[in-house]
């Protein structure tokens, strides 16, 4: 797995819905290029998420792996905001919330999220265009 070191890798599970609407928020807004994507099912998740300790078989916990720092949960969807720019950075705000009650909120959703947004059968499968931007 070769990562350019200017990006950051954003690890999510490929069948659920709200994290696919997640991915293509991201790309979309993303001009700068800075986000590659990895599903949790994926050898990418696997081999990195273990090397911080991390299962990827943990399919309720977003990860991003930023300049070396594997963030989860609420902070790596902070994260991901703050570097799209504004207005989506005004989020960050948030940031100043101790992470004990922001992980509870990225709790109550993670746990609702197939019933919510559904799930689909296997992971999505990236455009010509966006397939260098994900990692398997």
């Amino acid at each position: 797995m070769t990562v350019e070191t200017s990006s950051h890798i954003l690890f999510y599970d490929g069948v659920c819905g709200l994290c696919n609407r997640l991915v293509q928020f991201v790309l979309r807004r993303d001009r700068r290029g800075q986000f590659q994507f990895a599903p949790l099912q994926g050898d990418a998740a696997t081999q990195t998420l273990g090397h911080f300790g991390k299962n990827a078989d943990d399919l309720d916990t977003m990860y991003v792996l930023a300049d070396g720092q594997l963030l989860q949960k609420a902070r790596a969807i902070l994260f991901v905001l703050r570097r799209l720019g504004p207005p989506w950075s005004l989020v960050s705000v948030f940031g100043l919330l101790p992470t004990a009650v922001l992980d509870w909120f990225y709790d109550r959703v993670a746990k609702n999220r197939y019933r919510m947004f559904g799930k689909s059968e296997t992971c999505r499968l990236p455009s010509a265009e966006q397939k260098g931007r994900f990692l398997s």
